[in-house]
């Protein structure tokens, strides 16, 4: 039998001085190199089109090919990590985003790109799937607080991933893939060191198993929502570099404001709002006024500075309707979390994956379509997640577990 006391000292010996242990740290840092992936490339994708001969629509597809493998992929993740583990599966995924990364940077044609960032997708379900069910079950203080940190994670990723890749992309559009190589190495190094092996499970996860708990309406209401909204979320990230035509220095900027206020919300305003307002009233409210944004957009696209407010504005209501949509995914279902976590991207990923190459495709005829597209899609997720309110009206009846400024300060420094 175990020691007691032994296991006692080695927790408190894992554990930072802000109370986390030292692991789910070391996974966030890595989950904050994989989110830069992103929107590391918006910068940059004008410079690509133009150098490589692309058009915007083949230039998405750098975002088409990544999404569709990691949603794809996703159906599998379980069942990977419960075969061997989560610290394996996390080590996998990241030693491929190291090398499809490298791949891409060395790469000769668009054509090369959009397969070496499908590669990258791999390697980015096996670790993001993973990374948020490891945060959840080792972080101390409830799924709440777990889930702010990982959205901090997701919050910081997104923000500093646009700002390195404008600085890198001002030297060379192959830095950013470099950069991200590079910075995924150190990651993987600190999950080495940092993170214990970790159990496999008792019973492997099925690869059927995203699918059944797709059954549940609570879980299938949440993807849909997300699958609509994400057709918004990526047309702005994928398309408005184009509309805009700046240099790379000031899309990194702008896109880093807009991330910049997403970690924010997430961190400071969804948390007061969701134990004021409810989990339902707040996703709806962040996803309406996010279609209207688009909307906005829409309508004076030729005006640059409405895009750039309604890019860094769009930050908030992301940012809030990301923290509340992830933790009703993990509440939605009686699965387990990493199963309910890759059915729900399997399926919110297919928005992700479709809307770039479509809003390009727009784009090229009409820079106003993509936007209008993005707000209906949007508007059509607030349609389905009140008709499905019935099966998430228990998601309120968890305890969020308010947060103090200094915890959320905490979690979106960092250690």
């Amino acid at each position: 039998m175990s020691n007691p006391q032994l296991t006692r000292d080695n927790t408190a010996a894992a554990t930072s001085p802000s109370g986390q242990p030292k692991a789910v740290w070391a996974v966030a840092f890595a989950s904050v190199i994989a989110f830069m992936g992103i929107g590391l490339v918006d910068p940059i994708l004008e410079p690509i089109g133009e150098q490589l001969n692309a058009t915007p629509s083949q230039v998405s597809l750098l975002f088409t090919s990544y999404m569709a493998v990691t949603g794809v992929a996703m159906l599998v993740t379980g069942v990977i990590s419960s075969r061997f583990g989560a610290k394996k599966t996390l080590l996998s995924g990241l030693a491929i985003i190291i090398v499809f990364a490298a791949l891409a940077g060395m790469s000769g044609s668009i054509g090369e790109i959009i397969g070496f960032r499908a590669g990258w997708g791999l390697g980015n379900a096996l670790f993001i799937a993973t990374a948020l069910a490891t945060i959840v079950g080792a972080a101390t203080g409830g799924v709440a607080k777990a889930i702010i940190l990982y959205e901090a994670a997701l919050g910081i990723g997104i923000a500093t991933g646009p700002l390195l890749g404008g600085v890198l992309g001002g030297i060379s559009w192959r830095g950013p893939f470099f950069g991200v190589s590079v910075l995924m190495a150190v990651a993987f190094i600190a999950i080495v060191v940092l993170l214990p092996e970790t159990p496999k499970a008792a019973h492997p996860t099925s690869i059927t198993a995203p699918f059944k708990a797709l059954r549940h309406k609570g879980l299938l209401t949440v993807s849909i929502t997300a699958l609509l909204y994400n057709f918004g979320f990526f047309t702005l990230l994928a398309f408005t570099p184009f509309p805009l035509d700046m240099g790379t220095y000031a899309i990194g900027f702008i896109f880093c404001g807009w991330g910049i206020l997403l970690a924010l919300s997430s961190v400071f305003l969804a948390p007061k709002l969701q134990a004021r307002f409810g989990s339902l009233p707040m996703m709806a409210l962040s996803l309406a006024l996010f279609a209207i944004d688009l909307a906005v957009m829409g309508m004076f696209t030729e005006h640059k500075i409405v895009l750039i407010a309604g890019v860094v504005i769009a930050g908030a209501f992301l940012g809030v309707n990301n923290t509340l949509i992830t933790e009703a995914v993990m509440i939605s279902a009686p699965v387990e979390r990493s199963t309910a976590s890759a059915a729900y991207s399997f399926v919110r990923f297919g928005g992700g994956a479709a809307a770039p190459w479509v809003a390009g495709k727009l784009g090229e005829h009409n820079m106003s379509l993509p936007f209008w597209l993005g707000a209906v899609c949007t508007a059509a997720a607030v349609a389905v997640l009140f008709i499905g309110r019935g099966a998430l009206a228990h998601i309120d009846d968890h305890d969020p577990a308010p947060h103090s400024v200094e915890e959320a300060q905490a979690i979106t420094v960092g250690d």
